[in-house]
Parts: structure tokens; sequence; C-alpha cells
């Protein structure tokens, strides 16, 4: 391991900020069998191995201390914390053992929603006129005179719920549960976008006699809305306490860096092979919602750029508003359209940008020669990294064209 790297191991008890989780092991011996790795809107990941033996030992509370669904596991790195999250799986060949790890962002994934939420129901009023005209002549029954019968309340849509608001009520579901808490603090602002049709024609519901899924709702809300996120976690006071937090984009994280420089023969030791988009490129985007047979919610966007008609079609029975529809159409597009793009960087520690000077979501512009095609000089964002025991750094990369907020 480098000088002023090491691995913490925590318990993962459940109860959150309630409880103290106890430092099982300062330094774990654990070799990479693959870089820490973050992620922009995702878990990341981290595994190694660990030989002899090691996984036998027992904490103080008479559990291993690396344990499935049990253990807290960091990177420290010069006495910052550079990635954490939990084990997830343990793999056993005779005195190795191989442990994989995944961010608390994973956790989610399985959890079902068990309460109900909607944004924008339709209220329909209640008729106070309803059964006063039972001949159907027009006129309250009964009356001295004549009263006409008004014409019934119309319907309208109910309160509505900010997209943040509906993400955060799920992680608090989630962390409600006995030994749910992963004391994971989630950013209280509001996007400032609603969920469901003001009109209450399309609401949004989440209710658990649907059965739902708490991670595959949380991911359907980042890539539908669309928003951006983040996972840290860091030493808080002088202390062994580590703060967890999830900070949320508004919409987008990250910032255009024309403060760093990544180029040839500077700070960039190797390119993965650019890429173009082959089978996968599309100028026409079909979206097929919610509904059956013709009723079936459709959106088609097009982009004409001089080049044969090329269609991709999405299937999400999710999506009901055109809103969504055309939002995901106009994502899809944005990802097969461009032209050639980097898919990842690998860079030293260098003046033009500093290891960790940058943030996920950052918009890079990044300076390579490509054979066959020359000098290439396009923005991208990052959307991983990995640091690596060598002191590299690759960057995975998106064209910044390619997002659609």
């Amino acid at each position: 391991m480098p000088t002023g790297w090491r691995f913490i191991a925590q318990r993962a008890t459940g109860n959150g900020r309630d409880v103290v989780e106890p430092i099982l092991d300062w330094e774990v011996p654990l070799a990479l069998t693959s870089n820490p790795r973050r992620d922009l809107s995702g878990p990341g990941s981290m595994n190694g191995t660990i030989e002899p033996e090691y996984a036998r030992m027992k904490g103080s509370d008479g559990s291993p201390i690396l344990q499935e669904w049990g253990t807290k596991l960091y990177l420290e790195i010069d006495g910052r914390i550079r990635w954490g999250g939990l084990v997830t799986k343990t793999t056993y060949d005779g005195p190795k053992a191989t442990i994989y790890c995944e961010g608390f962002t994973a956790y989610p994934q399985g959890i079902p929603y068990e309460s109900r939420m909607i944004s924008g129901a339709l209220i329909t009023p209640k008729d106070p006129y309803a059964g006063k005209d039972k001949n159907h002549d027009g006129w309250v029954d009964g009356k001295k005179g004549k009263e006409r019968v008004p014409p019934p309340p119309k319907p309208y849509g109910g309160p509505r719920i900010d997209v943040y608001d509906a993400f955060r009520n799920i992680w608090n579901h989630i962390q409600s549960r006995p030994y749910g808490d992963l004391g994971l603090q989630i950013d209280q602002h509001d996007l400032g976008e609603k969920l469901g049709a003001a009109d209450g024609s399309d609401p949004w519901e989440l209710a658990w006699w649907n059965n739902p899924d708490c991670g595959q709702t949380l991911d359907q809300l980042a890539r539908d809305t669309p928003f951006d996120w983040i996972e840290t976690h860091a030493w808080s006071g002088s202390g062994n306490t580590i703060t967890h937090r999830l900070t949320l984009g508004k919409p987008r994280l990250g910032r255009k860096r024309t403060d760093l420089r990544f180029a040839d023969g500077e700070n960039i030791a190797a390119i993965a092979k650019p890429e173009g988009m082959g089978d996968d490129f599309a100028n026409e985007v079909v979206v097929l919602g919610k509904g059956e047979g013709s009723k079936m919610k459709r959106a088609q966007v097009v982009r004409n750029d001089g080049r044969l008609r090329r269609v991709a079609t999405v299937v999400d029975k999710s999506l009901s508003s055109d809103k969504a529809l055309t939002t995901r159409g106009n994502q899809e597009l944005a990802g097969r359209t461009k032209a050639l793009q980097i898919p990842a960087i690998q860079i030293i520690d260098h003046p033009n940008a500093r290891l960790g000077s940058w943030s996920l979501g950052d918009d890079i512009r990044v300076q390579v020669h490509v054979p066959w095609v020359g000098d290439l000089d396009v923005w991208h964002r990052i959307i991983s990294d990995e640091i690596s025991a060598d002191g590299l750094c690759t960057l995975y990369l998106k064209r910044s064209d390619s997002f659609v907020y």
C-alpha cells in the first residue's frame, strides 16, 4: 500500500446518527483488484483481496470485521477520505478473501417502498346539488320558485411535490426503517420542478400496492427529470465521526473548468481509444410510454444533420406526460448524434491539473491527437474517476454536448 493510504473498517449498524458506530480496524490489509471509482449519480465501487484468513478476525462485538451489508469501508489518503461504501459481497478461495464494495447509494436497490406518495392528483369536488334534480328537468327539486341546477364543479389538480422532496421522501422512508439508517444526509434545497401535471391530468404516484423499488425509483427520478447527485464522505471534527452526504445538483453539478488543462505530452499519460457512434448512431428517436395499443403515449424527436435517417426506439412504460417523453427523447438523441468522443484519459499529477482539483460533473477541455482524425479539441464532462496506487488517475468522460438538462 502506498504511503499515506489506509483502508478503515467501521461497523454498519443501521442506526445512523443515533449510535456512534465503532471503528473496527484502522489498517485493513486490502490489496486492490480494481481502483476505487466514484461515479456521477451512481454509487461507485472498490474491490480487493485479503490473505491470509483476515476475514475470520472478529470485531469487539464478536462479528466478522468484514461482513456483507454489515461493514462500512473507507479509503483514506493523506488524512482525507477519498472513497467510502459498504461491503456488499465476499468470496473465499482457500486463505484468500475477495471483498466487493459499493457506495452507500447502492443500498436502496431492492428495498420496497411501503407507503404512498402522490403529486398532482386529480381532485373532483363534491357536487352539493347531486341528487337534487331527480326528474332531470334542470331545476332544483322542492324549491319554492325556480332555481336552476348549476353545472357540477370542475375537477382540478391537487398539491404537487418538488422532485427533490420526492427524492428525499424516498430516502427518509428507507432510513426510517429499523436497521436501515446509513446516516446519509440529503441536501435540503428544492429543484424547482414539480411532479405530475398541474391540471391533474397526469398525476405522479408511488404506492406500496404497486411494489415499487426504492432504488429504481430514485434512479428514474434522476434520469427523467434530469438532475445530478454525488455521494461524499468526510471526517467531522477531531474525533472518529464520519459524515455522509448526498449532494444534489440544481439541476446539474460541476462547472466549466477553464482553469484546468488536459493535453497530450503534458499531463495525459494515456487515452482510451476514441469512439464513434457506429450502430448506436441515430438522428431520430421514438419514445413509447404508458398505455397500450393506439392509446400508448408516444413522442418523436428528430435532428436533421445531413446524414441518412437512423431511428432508435425507447420503450419506458413509466413515462406518461408529453414533457417526460420528449425529455427522454432529447436525452437519448444527444447521446447518439455526436461525433468522436474520448471515453477516458489517464493523467498524472501536474501543474495543469493537480490530482483531486476537479469534481465529478466538471466540464474539461481535452486536447489530444487521434490517428486518422488529427488533433481533437473537445469539451468533455467527467462522469467517473479512479485513483490508483501508482499515482495515476483515470477520468471517464462523455462529450459535454451530449447532456440535456
